[in-house]
């Protein structure tokens, strides 16, 4: 399986700009058997372990995200970087309005290492934006200017020490004073050209900062490396087969960091994004890549997109009716991964009608580890904690130690200082190495005393005929409520079919039908006001 080759490390050398210099996964050394991390595993389970938990090993390009665009504006200046509206962008204009907007950041202070926070609504200078940030050297805070509200802002500033705030003249937005707020567009309209920054590369500089939702409490940001992200975009699956002329929908949040994949994705490999106004429809039915959460894509007409190549869902577990749908059509991933780990970490190229649906392999130079509650190994086909390991871990949480000590722990497997990441999903292995998602830890719930996965029963609810998107929640401590979209599917069937399927507590006690369910800032099923929903109609069924 030569996917699955475990090189001591490969290094190359740096010779000038572009040269190649990386470091892969390292092979884990011999172990004793009396000594952790294995001593819970024979050793035929050892060898199975680090052969389904090791992605394959892959050289990645030694250079900063931005420096791979700039390659495109130096090689292809008129090719179209960017469309939004009726307008576009060429890489050599987006090159010189980037360079233009990085001068004025370093005037009013920012130096490499630093955040700078771009709330601004989709178009062209949000791209701008972005390849100018990282032409200092600063990391980059995406907030939707249509969405962030103050108090979420300042939070975001406070805890990210940014200063400077980039913006644009037709969305304000309330700056909080001592800070500096700058707007792009204006910048844009300057004519003169200026070479951009010079600033040195470091790998495990961040280049981006993502703040969770903050369902919980406060957000908290996740600082994601160059090195994080290049190990994603750069290497095969999670480039996507983009290359120069791919046309990418960009229909998601900016601050959500599939986002991230779709903007820097396309822009790395030389594509023209196509950034969405209202209509996400418009987009996709133009797009050769689309990268959506499946209740996104639930909503997209397939028939209607003759022209996707590449479809790549993540964020939610995947219906396997809608990747029947798509992946008739098209190449289809299905990937899973928390923002922690830099997008995805695991993907599967899903064939209909070759097999079931997983989230698939470790992507290169990632692993996965599934860990019982003490962080030992499980065997193969046991169902555990995935933690992930390998070079999607990303820096950790801004200003947060208390969740960092949680959340991030060394490496036992890898071990050399490297960092594994506790996803709180839930996995197997299957005998031939997928993964399968059997939901997070946190959607474990107790139901009459036993313990109910809940989207284990919404996968069941999915596989009645006519149900594109399901979900359920617990609405106390004896019932759960589900909800299936759309309103034509028969709820009473839904019902049965989960009767018939799992045993009674985890049956819902309704089934409510709806034309479509209800969607976060991010683009996933909004759990949290389908709950309240249901505690105000008492649970009855509608």
């Amino acid at each position: 399986m030569p996917d699955f080759d475990y090189p001591t490390h490969r290094l190359g050398h740096k010779n000038g700009r572009g040269a190649v210099r990386t470091r892969l996964i390292d092979r884990p050394g011999p172990q004793s058997r009396h000594s952790s991390p294995w001593s819970s595993l024979d050793e035929r389970e050892v060898e199975r372990f680090r052969r389904f938990g090791w992605g394959p090993a892959r050289a990645v390009p030694r250079l900063s995200i931005h420096e791979v665009i700039e390659g495109h504006a130096i090689t292809t200046p008129s090719a179209i970087a960017a469309r939004h509206a009726g307008d576009q962008i060429t890489y050599g204009e987006l090159e010189k309005h980037a360079n233009r907007l990085a001068v004025r950041l370093v005037r009013h202070g920012v130096r490499p290492g630093d955040h700078v926070a771009l709330v601004v609504r989709r178009g062209i200078p949000m791209v701008v934006g972005i390849l100018a940030i990282l032409k200092t050297g600063a990391a980059y805070l995406p907030q939707d200017a249509k969405i962030v509200r103050t108090p979420a802002l300042r939070h975001i500033l406070r805890t990210a020490r940014a200063k400077v705030v980039l913006t644009q003249s037709d969305a304000p937005v309330d700056i909080p004073l001592g800070h500096v707020g700058i707007h792009i567009d204006a910048v844009m309209a300057e004519r003169h050209d200026i070479p951009g920054p010079r600033v040195d590369f470091e790998p495990g500089r961040a280049c981006y900062v993502l703040f969770t939702s903050g369902t919980s409490g406060a957000p908290n940001g996740v600082e994601v490396t160059h090195a994080n992200v290049a190990n994603l975009l750069l290497t095969e699956p999670g480039d996507l087969g983009i290359r120069p002329g791919t046309t990418v929908g960009q229909i998601l949040n900016i601050a959500f960091d599939m986002a991230a994949w779709e903007i820097l994705g396309c822009l790395t490999h030389g594509g023209t994004l196509l950034i969405r106004g209202d209509d996400i429809g418009e987009i996709a039915r133009q797009a050769n890549v689309l990268i959506a959460t499946p209740t996104i894509l639930s909503r997209i007409d397939p028939a209607a997109c003759e022209r996707i190549a590449t479809v790549a869902v993540a964020g939610e577990p995947c219906p396997r009716t809608l990747a029947e749908r798509w992946g008739g059509r098209s190449t289809f991933y299905n990937g899973c991964g928390p923002t922690e780990t830099t997008i995805v970490n695991t993907m599967q190229r899903y064939r209909p009608g070759t097999g079931r649906l997983t989230i698939g392999r470790p992507t290169p130079n990632n692993t996965v580890y599934i860990l019982d509650e003490q962080r030992n190994p499980l065997p193969i086909g046991e169902i555990g904690e995935m933690w992930a390991g390998g070079n999607c871990v990303s820096a950790g949480y801004l200003a947060n130690p208390e969740l960092n000590a949680e959340r991030y722990a060394p490496d036992q497997f890898l071990g050399g200082g490297r960092k594994m990441f506790r996803t709180r999903d839930l996995g197997r292995w299957t005998d031939d190495g997928e993964l399968e998602h059997f939901g997070r830890t946190d959607d474990q719930v107790k139901i009459r005393g036993f313990r109910v996965e809940l989207d284990s029963v919404s996968a069941v609810l999915e596989s009645v005929p006519g149900c594109v998107r399901a979900v359920t929640v617990k609405l106390d401590d004896r019932s759960l409520v589900s909800f299936v979209q759309p309103a034509t599917v028969d709820a009473d069937l839904a019902r049965k079919t989960v009767a018939e399927a799992l045993p009674y507590y985890c049956v819902p006690d309704t089934v409510h039908n709806i034309d479509a369910l209800p969607l976060t800032s991010r683009g996933k099923i909004d759990k949290a006001l389908l709950l309240r929903r249901a505690l105000a109609e008492g649970g009855a069924s509608t």
